[in-house]
């Protein structure tokens, strides 16, 4: 045997057989690594000046060590005698040759053939690099257990070498420069063998044990192992489907198996983070397929198979992250921000999201029935896990518009598993650190306006027995709010009634109407002892408040739902403890409609709310009428309004002559101007109109002149919302009523001028409920003659047209609406944190808008008024003699049309 060429030792080795090997171990296999550690810098040298046949020679003498000589060391031995001494020169050699690879690649050409032939045998020298380590590990998987000792050196320079071989394929793009195609085939045999290494590389790992006995070092070392492969995931995640499966399914695998050992020293936020990662990329993904395939109106094919793979790896790791944490969910604290957004994100991507991509039902069907259907055991996970609690029932979460409704339908996820957990895990969530779960609820549905203005529908089975149907999103909500409140324990009604109570008196209406809903469930759902102490509890609060507050009105909107609901023998408790003759409790009564009450309680208390609201009006209008006193004149107007508009009957004679009466005396000194400048005679005046509307065929000449006077002055004062819907309501109902010969001559002019001006108003609230209200006259009035004069512009006819077929002036398509309402919040959101940040940092409220010049449409109602006017002067002029005054006033009229004119010029 030569002692001094490696060449001549090396073919003499070649003719040696297996036993011959064996025998001969301890004396050669020395020599050989002593050969093998040298000769390994002098390859290398040659290999730089040119001789590109040693890279073969290197990763020869490596497979002689490897076939020949591994097999015959024992296991005790095979780390200090042969991978201690073998690995560390091979990463050496691994390490040169991707560096010599990667900077040959950056002159790669298809004319520089000599550069490609190098190239490629470097190529070549790594896949039988690759090969020959992939035998080395597949000799130690005997199947036999192995201790982590004895291969101490092997699992983690083979990583290294699997790191480096993939991220040098993954980035072959950029290394190559658009030059691919001349080592495609030698990069795919490379992937290959890094895929067989690490799998080869897995199976050994999975051999190893470590158990309580086990050094630090060892479980140190098994979790460096761990952390690596979990970098490795993140180079390959894009690669292969089943390569980046099966890598995450060693590295769960070996988490749970090892699980006592390693779970205070592994990096739990990083395999979250990887998993969480890995899961949004192949659901964007899935939508990406999806989305291709809506487009090219292709369901079957490569797209649809791959689509379907994808889809299932989007479950496989769904179902590995609710076993990872199962085990390790004490270890997650840090990591339930990540949890929490992921369910946000994916939710945020998928129907009925305004921000999801369109895409097929069947294909959302398989995404839900494959994927959403894995992940949603992990919400019940985490229900018992307090950090989780807090993040999802932060008050400050900021999240952006797309991920509004994905929160509220998280959180109905959980309420609807609530039910089912203990005691102690309902308690949790339902009182919360700084929301309850219901409060959070209503704080997240009152952020989904887009979504309820649209609104997006989500699938509800609504009868047992019966499939899903599509319901708006309030409705959605409303169910499933209505049965956790039925699954709610007693102890937790003090959080449920302060979490309803506070929707109430929100400032949302939208998200108050939900929260009076629940709550008149509430009262069904409960005992009649429960409804009867809530009704008590809430008209004591409208009675305590200022009739000012703003948050009266909802708690009166929910007391008169609310006695509909009370048994009968309550009712009357209820009577006995507001008596309705007190005038303490108008307050209350002007909320309830009385057809809630039987008959009997329901005469007693109109009759005694009608004596009580006379008293207190007669009382006013007896006194120096000082407007400090009018708002409980208001309260018993508006209590008056109750009792005559509940009635079943209409009111005895007498009191009907006696409210005719006092309300005669209210319009005797009303004036415009002052109505217009003081809010308490607005809410009078509409009160007024409202109660007329009661009395409308009991009105008489001089009654119906005043009133209509009264409204045409204040008109042109451009009274506030709530005053010209009030005169809208009282036009309608004229419908009704045969205007007196005497009156006709100055309500019939006035009446046509009021419709003309409201039709034309640019509120959108008022033009509605004007061709509403106009609709509902033209069709009951007797004076047939009113009604083209109210029509004083074509625009007018073809809105009143348009209106009665049903026609919308422009048709907008259901996407144009979604992208503008996404605009809409946009603008919303925006403008409420500028308003809050102004708030917080004068501590004075906003200035108001500047008054914006009118608008051409404004010009032209004015103008179309007044032409309606001189109209129906023409027409009275037709009928009969006018008055002695006509001729002085229309002068008047005419120098002030001289003069408009002349600021024109």
């Amino acid at each position: 045997m030569s002692q001094a060429d490696p060449e001549l030792l090396l073919r003499e080795l070649d003719g040696w057989d297996w036993e011959l090997c064996r025998r001969e171990l301890p004396a050669v296999l020395p020599r050989l690594l002593i050969s093998f550690q040298q000769g390994s810098g002098w390859l290398w040298e040659r290999h730089t000046s040119g001789e590109s046949e040693d890279w073969t020679e290197h990763i020869r003498i490596l497979r002689i060590l490897t076939e020949m000589f591994l097999p015959h060391i024992s296991l005790e031995d095979v780390e200090q005698s042969f991978f201690s001494k073998v690995l560390p020169k091979t990463l050496q050699f691994f390490d040169k040759l991707m560096c010599e690879l990667s900077s040959k690649a950056k002159g790669l050409s298809s004319q520089s053939t000599e550069l490609c032939s190098t190239v490629r045998n470097l190529l070549q020298a790594m896949v039988q690099l690759l090969a020959t380590l992939t035998g080395c590990v597949r000799r130690l998987c005997s199947g036999q257990e192995l201790s982590l000792p004895s291969i101490h050196s092997l699992p983690s320079s083979v990583l290294c070498v699997v790191k480096t071989a993939f991220t040098h394929c993954k980035d072959s793009e950029s290394v190559y420069y658009g030059h691919l195609h001349l080592i495609s085939d030698l990069l795919q045999s490379m992937f290959k063998e890094t895929y067989s290494l690490q799998k080869q590389l897995m199976e050994l790992v999975d051999l190893i044990s470590i158990d309580s006995a086990s050094t630090e070092d060892d479980i140190t070392y098994m979790v460096s192992v761990i952390h690596t492969v979990l970098e490795i995931c993140s180079v390959i995640s894009n690669m292969d489907h089943a390569l980046h499966a099966n890598t995450w399914k060693f590295i769960i695998k070996q988490s749970l198996k090892h699980h006592s050992l390693l779970q205070c020293h592994l990096k739990h936020s990083d395999i979250l983070s990887g998993l969480c990662k890995d899961i949004l990329l192949s659901f964007d993904s899935c939508l990406q397929l999806a989305e291709q395939m809506k487009v090219s109106e292709i369901q079957e094919g490569t797209d649809f198979r791959l689509f379907q793979k994808t889809v299932k790896l989007c479950r496989f790791f769904a179902n590995s992250l609710v076993h990872y944490t199962k085990e390790f969910r004490a270890c997650l604290s840090d990591s339930c921000s990540q949890l929490h957004q992921l369910f946000l994100q994916i939710y945020s991507k998928f129907p009925p999201s305004l921000y999801a991509p369109e895409i097929l039902e069947i294909h959302q069907d398989e995404i839900s029935q494959v994927f959403l259907v894995a992940l949603d055991p992990l919400i019940t996970q985490l229900l018992p896990f307090s950090p989780f609690m807090e993040r999802v029932l932060s008050e400050n979460l900021g999240l952006p518009p797309e991920q509004q409704l994905p929160q509220c339908l998280l959180l109905l996820t959980i309420m609807d598993k609530l039910s089912s957990q203990p005691e102690e895990v309902q308690t949790l969530w339902n009182t919360g650190k700084s929301l309850s779960l219901l409060s959070a609820l209503f704080l997240s549905f009152q952020q989904c306006c887009g979504e309820l203005s649209l609104p997006v529908c989500l699938p509800q089975v609504l009868s047992a027995g019966q499939p899903a149907v599509p319901i708006t999103l309030y409705h959605y909500v409303c169910v499933h709010l209505c049965s956790f409140i039925a699954s709610t324990l007693p102890s937790h009604f003090p959080q449920l009634e302060r979490a309803l109570l506070e929707a109430v008196l929100g400032s949302s209406m939208i998200t108050s109407l939900l929260a009076m809903d629940s709550w008149c469930f509430l009262a069904r759902y409960g005992t009649a002892e429960l409804c009867a102490h809530h009704v008590n509890v809430i008209a004591h609060l409208v009675k305590a408040w200022p009739s000012d507050c703003s948050q009266v009105p909802a708690l009166g909107v929910l007391l008169r739902r609310m006695l509909f609901l009370m048994a009968p023998e309550h009712q009357v408790e209820f009577a006995g403890e507001f008596p309705p003759e007190e005038l303490e409790n108008l307050a209350v009564w002007q909320h309830v409609s009385l057809r809630a009450l039987s008959p009997d309680l329901r005469a007693r208390v109109a009759s005694q709310l009608c004596s009580a609201g006379l008293g207190r009006c007669r009382q006013w209008l007896n006194g120096g009428r000082a407007l400090g006193g009018l708002p409980p004149v208001n309260t018993a107007l508006s209590a008056l309004l109750a009792a005559c508009s509940s009635a079943d009957a209409p009111l005895e004679a007498e009191l009907k002559t006696s409210v005719l009466g006092v309300l005669s005396q209210f319009w005797s000194f009303l004036q415009a101007k002052q109505v217009s400048d003081e809010p308490c005679l607005q809410k009078t005046l509409c009160l007024l109109l409202h109660l007329l509307e009661v009395f409308i065929q009991a009105l008489d000449a001089q009654l119906m002149t005043q009133v209509f006077a009264l409204q045409s002055s204040l008109l042109q004062l451009h009274p506030p919302d709530h005053v010209r819907l009030a005169m809208l309501d009282f036009l309608s109902s004229m419908g009704k009523v045969f205007i007196p010969q005497e009156a006709q001559r100055q309500v019939v002019p006035q009446l046509s001028c009021l419709f003309a001006s409201l039709l034309a108003d640019q509120t959108w609230l008022i033009h509605q409920h004007a061709l509403e209200a106009f609709t509902h006259f033209a069709e009951e009035t007797r004076h047939e003659d009113v009604v083209p004069w109210c029509l004083n512009s074509e625009e007018a006819k073809n809105k009143v047209v348009n209106f009665l077929a049903k026609t919308r002036q422009v048709e907008e398509t259901r996407e144009a609406r979604t992208e503008r309402l996404k605009q809409e919040r946009i603008t919303w959101s925006a403008q409420v944190l500028k308003v809050d940040g102004e708030l917080e940092s004068t501590g004075e409220p906003v200035a108001k808008r500047a008054c914006h010049p009118p608008s051409e449409e404004q010009y032209k109602a004015a103008v179309g008024t007044m032409e309606g006017a001189v109209e129906a002067v023409k027409l009275l002029l037709q009928k009969g003699p006018p008055p002695g005054w006509l001729a002085v006033k229309l002068e008047a009229l005419h120098a002030a049309m001289a003069t408009l004119r002349d600021s024109l010029r």
